[in-house]
């Protein structure tokens, strides 16, 4: 497992590793890049965002969305690319076809393909349910923008959805991941967060070959709103720092766990993951 002191700041005046979010925002700051962008920070790496759409939501739900121009999302991933630099990159949501179509075309036109490590989270539908991903939209993500994946991490909902297969025990989440694997990811990663009748979440990596679990006891909350996005952005982060995948799954496993395990409760819904989990753990060793 990738060691959290290795995904440290770096010193003064140093360069820290910089991973780009392809992502919506989220006006409740629980999920989307706001999710993102705090488990860059804790870990240590430097976060830029192309963002793709601006969500009206809060802790009850979303209630709107409004895409962002596919013009100005390809701008977007350009300047960073062309001057920042980009060592990873995590997708979230990215609303329609045109926008996953930019996407792809933007990531092989500055070069990117199997350059930088892709962390593709097909966020389908927020934490309640509402649709963030125009149904039209999912042959997009299957057939142009899961083939450049390093790794995809879908949850149950969204496994449903993109291969059709209901995962409800041990045999059909290996289904799922050979199913996954098939559309084209170096790796495939199939969580168990949504398996809310086992004791422990357990989540199912695969390389075409080999399967790997990765397990930690379940959390007794409603406050999970952005669970998805830090775990897909811890797991960038560790892959950015140098970490194999199943390292970086491992880390992100231990990590996301910990941030829900110090979830909050705000308004009236559900509460986000504490993504600044890592300041309290700190601060309470000193």
């Amino acid at each position: 497992m990738a060691d959290l002191d290795e995904l440290a700041l770096p010193a003064p005046g140093q360069t820290p590793r910089r991973i780009l979010t392809i992502a919506g925002s989220d006006s409740g700051g629980s999920a989307g890049l706001q999710a993102d962008m705090r488990a860059f920070a804790m870990l240590g790496v430097h976060g830029c965002a192309a963002v793709t759409a601006v969500t009206v939501q809060n802790s009850l739900g979303v209630k709107a969305f409004h895409e962002i121009p596919v013009d100005v999302v390809a701008g977007q991933i350009s300047a960073v690319a062309s001057d920042i630099g980009i060592e990873a990159a995590k997708t979230g949501m990215l609303a329609s076809t045109a926008i996953i179509e930019t996407i792809v075309a933007t990531w092989r036109a500055e070069r990117l393909d199997g350059a930088v490590p892709l962390v593709v989270d097909p966020v389908c539908a927020s934490n309640v349910g509402e649709p963030l991903l125009h149904p039209s939209a999912l042959d997009a993500m299957r057939d142009a923008l899961i083939p450049l994946a390093t790794l995809v991490t879908p949850n149950l909902d969204e496994v449903r959805l993109l291969v059709g297969i209901d995962v409800v025990d041990d045999e059909t989440q290996h289904d799922a991941a050979r199913a996954l694997h098939a559309l084209g990811p170096r790796w495939a990663l199939v969580k168990g967060g949504h398996l809310r009748n086992s004791p422990v979440s357990s989540d199912l990596l695969f390389d075409g070959a080999d399967f790997y679990r990765f397990a930690a006891a379940r959390v007794d909350t409603r406050h999970d709103h952005g669970a998805g996005d830090t775990l897909a952005a811890a797991i960038a982060a560790a892959l950015a720092h140098g970490h194999t995948v199943p390292e970086a799954v491992s880390f992100a496993k231990v990590w996301v766990t910990e941030c829900i395990r110090a979830a909050y409760p705000i308004g009236r819904g559900h509460g986000p993951v504490n993504g600044m989990a890592r300041l309290s753990a700190t601060k309470g060793d000193r």
